[in-house]
């Protein structure tokens, strides 16, 4: 398909019910597990086809997937693969939405390439007689279309963000304050990715316990944490690169009063970078060096230390028809004392084993024996209970798995909105 197709501003489908048509409706399945698709939207402005839960009845399988582009916004790729009738017929349109656009934005441009997707397979079969095909382009993208020279950016591709946010939870005997700031500037390219980022957070809880008899006590928990982060990395060629991160942070919870980082590394993808929205299977090797000063004296007798360490992380991610799978891999020591290390593994699985039958499995799982800014001493019942301070532990692990089997009517065309609270949710993220 010609990415001219993509500056068509407006593009409208529309199905004639009182037509009769001699073959059956085109059976689409859309795969949304990457990503979050309205479905209600898409099937009231596409209604010329019958949507299936099934993908193996489907005539034609679209996988969308999401990537965070430079720009701090996403760029969207939909595959569009032929089954059954259109067996062997495959096609891939792509398109980026701003940092700053709606959730109304994303649907109605996710919905234009749908149906820009869908011509050339509804131009093989009689339904392309019941519809009603506009294309039209606007003026401004007819006059950007002749002029060829490339698009001077007055900000050099430089994205800053600001960001404060903070909470308060409370009741008779409890009370939470939380408030965050951050600060991001970025700037990103196929050839080069520069980050830098400042944050700062203080976190205070109050606790009441007691009677009138015993008298009322209050634990009051605060915990404040900042950090300077700033990341470099060079594209080498398609499946190498080289960067570097360097930190400083200060954490009361993770006993540093000041830490100061920075790690080198090389990165290498199997698979070449362009097909992110698909497959990624990295290996990255980084040496870092580390400066260490401490609130309270370690469990070590330190107060303040560096250290030479070096560390291996392996990602591996498929976004394919069957499902979804996500898996990494970290290894952690120190080169002067190797006793002291760190393994992690974690991992999400999302695949449909058959028409019906799905699995879906998430695993995260460490192994820690470097928990060398832990301060000495032992933790309090107080500590324990309201996680004050870093404890002492040499792992830790998280599951969570399901299986889901559907079985009935293999259609799914219907919207009906009702006891449903017209269809709105609200969410809220810390």
């Amino acid at each position: 398909m010609r990415k001219e197709l993509l500056i068509l501003s407006f593009i409208l489908l529309s199905y004639h019910s009182y037509c009769q048509q001699s073959e059956p409706k085109i059976k689409l399945f859309l795969d949304c597990s990457n990503t979050f698709c309205d479905m209600d939207f898409i099937r009231t402005e596409i209604n010329f086809v019958d949507y299936v839960l099934d993908y193996k009845v489907a005539d034609i399988h679209i996988l969308i997937t999401q990537q965070v582009n430079g720009g701090g916004g996403s760029q969207y790729q939909l595959i569009f693969f032929g089954e059954n009738r259109f067996k062997g017929k495959t096609d891939t349109l792509r398109f980026n939405v701003k940092p700053n656009s709606t959730d109304f934005d994303i649907r109605n441009l996710l919905v234009k390439y749908l149906q820009v997707g869908l011509l050339p397979f509804i131009s093989q079969t009689e339904s392309i007689e019941t519809l009603n095909i506009q294309l039209k382009a606007n003026a401004t993208a007819a006059d950007s279309s002749k002029n060829k020279t490339s698009t001077k950016d007055p900000w050099n591709y430089w994205v800053f963000n600001i960001n404060t946010n903070g909470s308060l939870n409370a009741d008779q005997v409890y009370k939470g304050v939380r408030y965050n700031g951050n600060f991001t500037a970025s700037r990103i390219t196929d050839k080069l990715k520069v980050r830098f980022n400042i944050m700062g957070g203080r976190n205070k809880t109050t606790y009441e316990f007691g009677d009138d008899a015993t008298g009322i006590n209050k634990i009051i928990v605060k915990n404040n944490n900042y950090n300077f982060f700033h990341q470099v990395v060079k594209s080498i060629t398609g499946h190498w690169s080289i960067g570097y991160n360097a930190e400083v942070s200060r954490s009361t919870f993770t006993n540093y009063k000041l830490r100061a980082l920075f790690k080198p590394a090389i990165e290498f993808d199997i698979f070449p970078y362009t097909e992110v929205n698909n497959k990624l299977f990295t290996l990255r090797y980084g040496v870092d060096i580390t400066n260490n000063n401490y609130i309270d004296t370690t469990i070590y007798l330190k107060k303040q230390e560096t250290l030479l360490g070096h560390g291996l992380d392996v990602a591996l991610t498929f976004n394919q028809k069957w499902g979804n799978v996500n898996i990494s891999a970290n290894s952690h020591s120190y080169f002067n004392n190797p006793k002291y290390y760190n393994i992690g593994l974690g991992g999400g699985v999302n695949v449909r084993i058959t028409g019906g039958l799905s699995f879906n499995l998430f695993v995260f799982g460490s192994y820690q024996r470097d928990q060398i800014y832990l301060p000495k001493g032992r933790a309090t019942v107080q500590d324990v209970l309201t996680r004050q301070r870093q404890l002492a532990t040499n792992y830790t692990y998280y599951t969570f798995f399901g299986v889901s089997y559907r079985f009935g009517s293999k259609l799914n065309n219907f919207i009906n909105p009702r006891f449903e609270g017209g269809g709105g949710n609200f969410f809220f993220s810390n």
